[in-house]
Order: structure tokens, then sequence, then C-alpha cells
């Protein structure tokens, strides 16, 4: 049977999650149904609320680890549980999108459901690409694997909607893919060292409170401590965009509210850029939240 969606069909998306979940779930007449996870647990989805979210409309849900926009990922261990749930469950199709499985930091290991639990391989789309770890966004190739019928049923629709990537860019991606491996590993090295300073220095600023991630490229930073708080204009931030908008105008300092990512009150830095760059930018921070009232 072919994971189509239906209209009403439910998808259910572990909160924070990329933006354009939520939009391409509707775009296909679904239903996206946000499940918050908390910063206790890391941002992971446990199986218990798995268990809830699931309803006789479920048909997909998502998974993204390591995560944007809060860099959780799941071990092996923690996603096990999630597996046996979705065996109780075989009407429920699992979408692993596995875009930053080699942007892991500490020595952890990568994990995707199919490898977990084999028992899933035939409701299971597994995705990734060249974006993330070859640093290569502008070549706009990404792959998937998954059962016969739902992949031919994909290369229907992409036929006749963008065709295929361009030559140049396959050719690319068949470098970057069976080349040598080494940049990758000393990329990943180089975002430890940059996660690293980022979370010291938004743990410093008074108001913030920031989680260690454990792969991708961004903090996911909760800004709770300085909600209610009075910027020296006289306006009350109120929410995770207020505060996002306070550092834009008044520090010049571009972040993205949690709300977008479907939890609040947080913010998410990308430390995809210079280690000098993250210094500035983390100095306004700290000042912004100091100059607070």
């Amino acid at each position: 049977m072919m994971a189509s969606l239906n209209p009403g069909d439910e998808v259910i998306l572990p909160a924070p999650y990329w933006t354009s979940y939520a939009d391409i779930v509707q775009i296909c007449g679904g239903v996206p149904v946000s499940v918050a996870c908390t910063e206790a647990n890391g941002f992971r989805l446990e199986a218990a609320q798995l268990e809830a979210a699931i309803t006789p409309r479920t048909r997909w849900i998502f998974l993204n680890s390591p995560s944007n926009p809060s860099g959780a990922a799941y071990s092996a261990a923690q996603l096990q549980p999630l597996c046996e749930v979705l065996l109780r469950h075989p009407k429920v199709w699992v979408l692993a999108d596995d875009i930053y499985e080699h942007i892991l930091y500490d020595g952890l290991a990568f994990a995707t459901p199919v490898a977990v639990e084999p028992r899933l391989r035939e409701r299971t789309l597994t995705i990734n690409g060249v974006s993330k770890a070859y640093a290569m966004t502008g070549w706009r190739v990404g792959y998937g694997a998954g059962p016969r019928a739902l992949i031919a049923a994909m290369a229907v629709v992409q036929s006749q909607t963008t065709s295929c990537p361009s030559s140049i860019s396959q050719a690319a991606a068949i470098e970057a893919l069976t080349g040598p491996q080494d940049i990758v590993a000393e990329r990943c090295a180089d975002f430890q060292a940059r996660r690293d300073f980022v979370v010291a220095a938004l743990n410093r600023a008074p108001g913030l409170r920031c989680r260690v991630p454990e792969g991708a490229f961004y903090t996911f930073a909760s800004c709770a401590g300085v909600l209610g708080k009075r910027t020296r204009a006289g306006a009350v931030l109120q929410s995770d965009s207020d505060f996002c908008r306070y550092l834009l105008q008044d520090f010049e300092v571009a972040v993205v509210p949690g709300s977008v990512f479907g939890l609040a009150p947080y913010f998410r830095i990308s430390y995809a850029t210079s280690l000098g760059q993250l210094e500035e930018a983390c100095a306004r921070i700290v000042a912004a939240c100091e100059a607070l009232e």
C-alpha cells in the first residue's frame, strides 16, 4: 500500500521542526499535528507522546535527526521506543530526514529508524542530500530511499515538475559522495568548536539559556528569562518574536524566533559562519540582554 495523503489525513511533526514541513503537509491536503518536545528531553519526541498523538487519521510522522532547528539527535537507544510504537500502528509511515547525518559531535553515532528497526523498511522513506555535509546547497541535489512503489510515484511527480537535477549537479554530487571524506570530519570539528563557543556565550547572557546540541549547526536557546523586560525605548518584550525583533532593530543581529519552528519561547542561531562573525554577534546579544530593564 502506498502512502498518499487524503484530505484530512494527519502528519505528526515533533516540534521544533523545520518550517517547510507544515506547509508541505498542507499543500498535499493533510493536517500537520505538532507535538511539543521539551527542552528537558533534549527536544526529542518521547514514545508516550507519539502514542498519544496517533489517531485513526494519522498517516505519517516526520523525524529529523540531527534536527534543524534544535540540533537534537537521537541515538539508536532513543529511537528504539519510537520504533516500537510505530510497529503497533502499521498504517503510519515514517519520513526520516537524515540531511545532517554527518554533522554529529562528541562521538555520537548516527542512527536512523530503518537501521534501528528493519521491520519498518516497507513503510519508511529516508531522505538525504549533499547540501549540508558537503556545503553544496546551491547544487540542489537530494535523494531518497524507500519502498519501490513509493519511489516510482515520486519519480512520476519529479519528472513532471523539475525533471531532475542538472547533469553538472549530478556529477558534482557523485564526486562528493565517492571522493575523499576527510573534509567532512574536518568541517565537523570546526562546527563543534563554533558550537561550544556559541553555547557558552549565550549562557553568559542574562535571561538566556542554551542546551548543547548533539548535531547539525544550530543552537536553539530559550529566551524565556528576558520576556516581560523593557528595552531602553520602553517596549516590553512579550514573545520570542519581540526579542528577535529587538536584536535586529537595536543591535543588528538576525536570529529566528522559535515560534516559526513550532516551539516558543526560543530562538535559533546558525553557526555555519566564521568564528569572527559569531564572536561579534554573541557580544551584541549579551549586550542586548544586559541593556534590558
